[in-house]
């Protein structure tokens, strides 16, 4: 099933999902069922998504890209592994979700040549304060 985001739908071509066994608790359950989920996205062939999302998505996902240009996500949280599937589509969904915001541009500004005048003047009261500190001589 394709996962959507906003506008977004990756389809089900760009994912591929393997099961495995989940370690921890769960007694002779978890020794039998192939409950933990792996999630591939292949970022570099998908055509979802536009370059400066993709370019967004690589440096929010970190260590989960591997050197094939594919975000892997395993989910092992849960007994279930539909519910393992699900938490893993919604995983790869926000990161999407997050690269698909655009950072604003920040622009560089000079300070008003009141602001220099303040901060200038609280210096100068600041330092008539640690001036009247030392310490008084008898004369």
């Amino acid at each position: 099933m394709p996962i959507f985001v906003g506008d977004v739908v990756i389809p089900d071509a760009d994912l591929s999902v393997a099961f495995m066994r989940s370690g921890g608790p769960g007694g002779q359950n978890v020794n039998k069922v192939s409950s933990a989920v792996q999630l591939r996205f292949d970022l570099i062939g998908s055509e979802a998504l536009r370059p400066a999302v993709k370019a967004r998505l690589r440096t929010l996902v970190g260590h989960r890209l591997t050197d094939e240009g594919a975000i892997l996500i395993v989910a092992r949280t849960h007994r279930s592994q539909e519910q393992n599937r699900r938490e893993a589509e919604e995983r790869l969904a926000d990161f999407v979700r997050r690269a698909l915001v655009e950072p604003r541009i920040r622009r560089a500004t000079k300070p008003t040549r009141a602001s220099k005048l303040r901060r200038l003047e609280s210096k100068t009261r600041r330092a008539g304060i640690k001036r009247g500190r030392g310490t008084v001589r008898d004369d």
